[in-house]
């Protein structure tokens, strides 16, 4: 086996040889180093590597009994996540020498499972946007089409795992940054229960729309990955609590007899021809697992006004000081967002979050009929980085008519899995959604590991050496 065959093993895979000491944790974090080395150069998926400490600590393990679920495994960080002693930039010039002192909650348990955190992932400034770029250095570009975007916020993490560098990343989605670019990059992505993996530290804790969840090539990798960090955790105090038994377990069993909706457009999106098929026929295949699949239109009222000014209200409040003080250190399209959110009233703030309360009642009496809801992932494949897709023939430079299935789930926060399901003809990957009901994360899960089953991806690689 090659270097680079050894860095596309799925997790599981490579969890089995460090446990029969057929692989050392030094050789596989030395691999992965040397594939970051050879090609993130083109890619920019990663802001900071941590080799020293990492490539210390992969020492050390590899004399030493298993300590968690990811013992010897590297794991990469998405640069919202603070990281104890290693730069943690979220994207920002404001904070591009920030150094913390203490692991936010996701890294600490990477770390107290094991896990050899060796980098950080690219994100946009302050992860406020769908595509990965910041002031702080080049854009994070896809695998499959150097010329196009990895999506965003959590987009060197998307982009890193389909290139090989690194099996598992850590990803949050705040209106669709982890489903985003797992379907834009042609991996697996999700989106855990809003709490089901803690959210600490967290500035705006009681008005939080934000999900940590896995990036990964296969759902069991992502199972696995949970089993490393979902659990309550008291200092997050929307944090649930924590399931008894295995993620990884609950992959497994069949779906027979499950009702499953899906909807092309939600009755007012615009959707690429090509992703609409592809979606379609991915969603028909529950079929071929036992589920009965009725296409729907779930009948709530557009969500995108009132999202969107939630969306501008939270960057106004927690940057606009910044922007004042510094506006040359604000990109232009987070500045648009301060701007329009500096302007709203209390009133416009409050009839914005009645109407989120609105749409969840209308979603949850929509969903009562379903046990899962399937949609595109996204209504485009991936589009210039330094541009906007057209989407129906239209340009859509606002950013919620370029995710409008993935933002709705951020309000109702319900467990959401981005599943590849297809090239365009450019061969591109689509993606589709799988949502399930309140806390329902591990039918999500199982859904996902059904569908891999009859439709598997990970063997297609993106055209990188």
């Amino acid at each position: 086996m090659t270097s680079d065959q050894l860095c596309f093993l799925p997790a599981l895979e490579l969890r089995r040889l460090l446990r029969a000491r057929a692989l050392s944790p030094v050789e596989l974090l030395s691999a992965i180093l040397a594939r970051v080395e050879a090609i993130d150069g083109r890619l920019h998926a990663f802001v900071t590597l941590d080799s020293e400490r990492a490539l210390a600590l992969a020492r050390r393990q590899t004399d030493e009994a298993p300590t968690g679920p990811l013992h010897g495994m590297p794991v990469s960080i998405k640069d919202l996540e603070q990281t104890a002693d290693l730069r943690t930039t979220f994207g920002s010039k404001f904070m591009e020498r920030n150094i913390p002192a203490i692991d936010g909650a996701v890294a600490a348990r990477v770390r107290a499972a094991g896990g050899i955190i060796f980098g950080k992932t690219n994100t946009p400034h302050y992860g406020h946007k769908d595509m990965c770029d910041n002031l702080l250095g080049p854009p994070t570009v896809n695998p499959w089409r150097l010329d196009r975007t990895s999506g965003a916020s959590s987009g060197g993490a998307g982009a890193a795992v389909a290139a090989g560098l690194g099996p598992l990343a850590q990803g949050s989605d705040g209106a669709g940054s982890i489903r985003i670019p797992s379907s834009l990059c042609g991996i697996f992505g999700f989106k855990p229960s809003f709490g089901r993996v803690p959210y600490w530290p967290n500035s705006d804790i009681w008005a939080s729309r934000s999900h940590n969840g896995p990036m990964t090539r296969t759902v069991r990798d992502a199972a696995l990955f949970m089993d490393a960090i979902a659990g309550h955790d008291p200092r997050d105090p929307t944090s649930l609590e924590t399931i008894e038994g295995s993620w990884i377990d609950a992959c497994d069993g069949d779906l027979r007899g499950l009702r499953v909706g899906y909807s092309s457009d939600f009755g007012y999106a615009s959707v690429d021809p090509e992703v609409r098929a592809a979606s379609a026929r991915a969603a028909h295949r529950f079929e071929e697992l036992g589920c009965e699949v009725i296409d729907v239109v779930p009948g709530w009222e557009d969500p995108r006004r009132f999202a969107s000014a939630l969306w501008d209200a939270s960057m106004a409040y927690r940057y606009g000081r910044l922007f004042r003080e510094r506006p040359d250190w604000v990109e232009p399209s987070l500045a648009i967002m301060i701007e329009r959110g500096l302007r709203m009233s209390a009133v416009e703030l409050g009839e914005a979050g009645m109407a989120r309360s609105a749409f969840y009642d209308r979603a949850q009496a929509f969903m009562a009929g379903f046990d899962l809801l399937l949609t595109p992932q996204m209504p485009c494949t991936a589009w210039r980085h330094d541009g906007y897709p057209e989407i129906g023939g239209s340009p859509a430079p606002e950013i919620f008519d370029r995710v409008p299935f993935t933002f709705p789930f951020n309000l109702t926060g319900w467990p959401a899995a981005s599943v590849p399901c297809g090239f365009d003809s450019a061969g591109l990957p689509v993606g589709m959604q799988i949502v399930g009901g309140w806390h329902r994360d591990r039918l999500v899960l199982r859904a996902a590991a059904a569908f891999e089953a009859v439709q598997p991806w990970a063997d297609r690689l993106p055209p990188l050496p």
